[in-house]
């Protein structure tokens, strides 16, 4: 199987994000957004040959461009602040990240919470230009700093009894207002089978475009799996717990019929209300097919070998 290898790039060539981008292609941009969010996030679009509104410099391995820092930082699924994605970097500009700490335990030999000061000066830092596909049906190409969440599960070692990776996020009601709903199981939860969580692929990411996470984006520490669909990626983790058993997921708790513990990108494989065969990439007119595995099968596809995809979601 292929092994992808990000390039390492030091912070002090990272050009800082108010340089990296122009004022003009942001304004583009946001004129773009303004019209298309007024579809509906998953509706079919006729298709467009209009050049994508993007930054330039940054682009993952298929050539894509990274977007905008502006668009990252500022539309964002994360329902413990709001269901509005536009809301959400404003009510967590107050979201504290430090001091921070996480646990690593469960099925391992060395079990221990690490502050993450300790995990920033102990893993060092790279640079994963993935993409990141939603399960509405829009899309984007981030550029995050990060380190393989493999390295981290090694420090503990899994026993031969660990087969899944529960992940927890922060419960904080008093600074995140959407956790005061009675009507999802807080705190967020999410989790991978043990092959999934060590695949090089998949990071636990800290940053983007070389500098530290918004807390609108999952500061101060994330998972981020790109070959499935988002919700897979909790943010603001505190626990880490090596688990024999299948954990039970937020998404998959609420409604099992539409959100797999799986989670990964195909397009062949409908959502039960809408189809997930192309996607909207946010600065872009129009849609484009949707990739199987998000576009990382080449890496991917041996993890589920004689799998049903289809029973599998």
């Amino acid at each position: 199987m292929k092994v992808y290898h990000p390039p390492h790039i030091p912070s002090s060539e990272i050009t800082p994000a108010h340089v990296y981008f122009s004022r003009r292609d942001v304004l583009k941009l946001a004129t773009v957004l303004a019209a298309g969010l007024g579809l509906a996030a998953c509706a079919p679009s006729p298709s467009s040959t209009a050049t994508p509104v993007t930054s330039p410099g940054k682009t993952d391995e298929r050539g894509d461009p990274a977007t905008p820092y502006e668009v990252i930082t500022n539309y964002n699924n994360y329902y413990e602040f709001s269901e509005q994605k536009e809301a959400v970097a404003r009510l967590a500009q107050n979201f504290q990240v430090h001091p921070w700490s996480i646990e690593v335990g469960g099925l391992c030999r060395y079990p221990r919470t690490f502050t993450i000061e300790e995990l920033l000066r102990r893993f060092p830092s790279e640079e994963r230009i993935y993409r990141l596909r939603c399960v509405e049906g829009w899309s984007m190409v981030i550029p995050w700093n990060g380190f393989p969440l493999a390295a981290l599960l090694k420090e503990v070692e899994p026993l031969g009894s660990a087969r899944y990776v529960r992940f927890l996020s922060v419960y904080r009601p008093q600074e995140m207002p959407g956790q005061r709903s009675p009507f999802y199981p807080w705190p967020y939860s999410e989790g991978l089978r043990l092959d999934e969580a060590m695949h090089p692929l998949t990071i636990l990411a800290t940053g983007l475009y070389g500098l530290p996470l918004p807390p609108q984006d999952g500061a101060p520490i994330r998972l981020v799996v790109p070959w499935k669909y988002g919700f897979k990626s909790a943010k603001a983790i505190v626990k880490i717990e090596l688990v024999e058993e299948q954990p039970a997921t937020f998404w998959s708790t609420i409604a099992p019929h539409e959100y797999g513990f799986y989670a990964n990108v195909n397009p062949e494989v409908p959502h039960p209300r809408w189809s997930q065969a192309t996607e909207r990439r946010l600065g872009e007119l129009g849609r484009r097919p949707t990739l199987l595995f998000n576009g990382y099968a080449e890496e991917v596809a041996a993890l589920y070998r004689g799998m049903d995809l289809r029973q599998y979601y």
